[in-house]
């Protein structure tokens, strides 16, 4: 379905705000005249968060890089975790617990830096980043655990069944990085200096594959975990751990986000390590096939997770009539991008991008779920017609509502046709920024591209045949050969005794004719 808010289908990182603004009031002069003009009240201001807008998320959803992007499914519809809500208390923001940043040369002794390379201080620097993050990583699970999980389960905030779908596999998560930070810590030396890490990180990397069904269920999570902030309990402590100072001004899905950058975050750093080890040392091979176990990792687990993303799409579409059933959405296996965009007669709607077919549907609720309702019937993408549309000139419809249009409202749009037969559609669909509508049209583009690829590789294989000695010939050699192949069969397979008996009326032909020429010479 749609969201990608997975995700495999973007959410923005909310700035830390610690300065507060005091209330401004401004006392009347005691020698000020009445005035009769009506003087607006100025609005108590408790924090200069609430002067700024909350941050939107983009309504382009991509899924290419699925683990390289936080999965949010926040739309525009749905209350924002800053907004004042009539149960959140209104208390001054508690000071934040900042994480500082530590360096491997201000960790430990100086004097130990004199006596080696710069390229040794930056290889030393990018191995202590790599411990010191997962030491990050392991208390901050713990912290989900403890601050999140634990308390709404025993406050009954959460049903268990819901917390486990919500928080997933991320317990067995925890001693699987606690083991390669013991490991790293066991070869590193009294001074502080670690000589070899390579042959740490071939061993343990392969454990990563775990990561599979954590990945995998992110999209439910992510659903389901916005679905509860709907409940003015779980949004009303979700709000007072914001506040609190260990939250770092993160919410709870960052918490739940933060094993997918980290997974996505090693092969940077093992490049890093390898960018500085010299190439004599005996780590440089041991980090070059570390590099390609978790690049291979990340791409599988990127794969199953996009699939996972597709899976959960598809459940969630509601078909009015058995007609707009395709098979080209039962066959694919990930969503190239989905959001929201506007029709030209401003009606919401939720578009999905398979691999072969454009899906529009609208955004319902059936049974406490959000679920996405066809609102036409799906269009192959190989027989789509795109078109970018100027600004201005498309004409929103209804009189009354063209009449008092501005130019914001007829910008960015772009359309799509289908006609097959008697069947047509045309859609002017209206993106919410310049941004997002260049993002639509370069991942329709993209994928009118496979999938005319596709139907190329398809074509030629149909004009490709197998020929009897087993190598692939075009069809008309093919057919050339097989003929050539059964007369020499028919040939072959001729009566000797008709061949025979042939031979022998020829001979005696032949004998007759020379006896006459030899009588007529004499």
């Amino acid at each position: 379905m749609v969201a990608k808010d997975y995700p495999f289908y973007l959410s923005a990182k909310r700035a830390n705000f610690g300065l507060e603004a005091q209330t401004v009031t401004s006392p009347a002069k005691d020698t000020e005249e009445p005035s009769n003009k009506r003087v607006k009240p100025l609005s108590r201001v408790t924090s200069l968060a609430s002067l700024i807008p909350p941050v939107r998320a983009t309504p382009l959803k991509r899924f290419s890089q699925t683990l390289q992007r936080s999965i949010s499914f926040r739309s525009e519809s749905r209350p924002d975790l800053f907004s004042p809500r009539p149960w959140s208390r209104n208390v001054p923001p508690a000071n934040t617990k900042r994480r500082d940043s530590k360096l491997w040369s201000e960790t430990f002794d100086v004097c130990v830096n004199h006596m080696l390379t710069t390229k040794e201080i930056k290889r030393q620097e990018a191995i202590f980043e790599l411990s010191q993050g997962e030491e990050d990583l392991i208390e901050d699970l713990k912290l989900a655990k403890k601050a999140y999980h634990d308390p709404m389960l025993k406050l009954s905030i959460m049903t268990e069944q819901e917390l486990n779908q919500i928080f997933g596999t991320l317990d067995s998560l925890i001693p699987l990085h606690e083991d390669l930070l013991r490991r790293l810590q066991e070869v590193r030396k009294p001074d502080g200096s670690t000589e070899h890490v390579g042959h740490i990180l071939v061993g343990w990397l392969p454990c990563l594959n775990s990561y599979d069904s954590y990945c995998s269920n992110q999209v439910a999570a992510k659903a389901l975990l916005d679905h509860k902030k709907q409940d003015h309990r779980v949004q009303d402590f979700l709000q007072r751990c914001l506040e609190s100072p260990f939250s770092r001004k993160l919410d709870l899905w960052n918490f739940l986000d933060i094993p997918r950058s980290r997974l996505v975050k090693y092969p940077l750093l093992l490049r890093e390590i390898l960018r500085h080890t010299a190439n004599d040392h005996p780590d440089q091979q041991h980090l070059e096939e570390a590099i390609n176990i978790i690049q291979g990792i990340v791409a599988e687990i990127n794969i199953k997770t996009g699939e996972s993303e597709c899976q959960y799409y598809k459940e969630r579409l509601i078909y009015l009539e058995e007609g707009q059933r395709d098979s080209l959405i039962d066959n694919s296996r990930a969503v190239c991008c989905h959001g929201e965009l506007k029709n030209n007669r401003g009606v919401k709607l939720h578009v999905f991008l398979f691999e072969e077919v454009l899906v529009i549907t609208r955004a319902v609720t059936h049974n406490d779920q959000l679920c996405y309702q066809l609102y036409r019937q799906p269009i192959p993408v190989r027989e789509l017609v795109l078109e970018d549309l100027q600004d201005g000139e498309v004409r929103l419809g209804g009189s009354i509502r063209g009449a008092f249009s501005n130019n914001e409202r007829i910008k960015n749009f772009f359309r799509v046709s289908f006609k097959n037969g008697s069947q047509s559609q045309t859609h002017s669909l209206q993106a919410n920024d310049s941004f997002n509508k260049q993002q639509w049209l370069n991942c329709i583009r993209q994928a009118k591209e496979k999938a005319a690829c596709a139907g190329k590789a398809g074509g030629l294989e149909a004009h490709f045949l197998v020929s009897p000695g087993g190598r692939r010939v075009p069809q008309g050699e093919a057919a050339l050969e097989q003929m050539e192949q059964s007369d020499y069969e028919s040939d072959c397979s001729m009566d000797t005794s008709e061949l025979s008996a042939d031979c022998e009326r020829m001979e005696q032909t032949n004998s007759c004719e020379s006896k006459k020429q030899i009588e007529t010479n004499v």
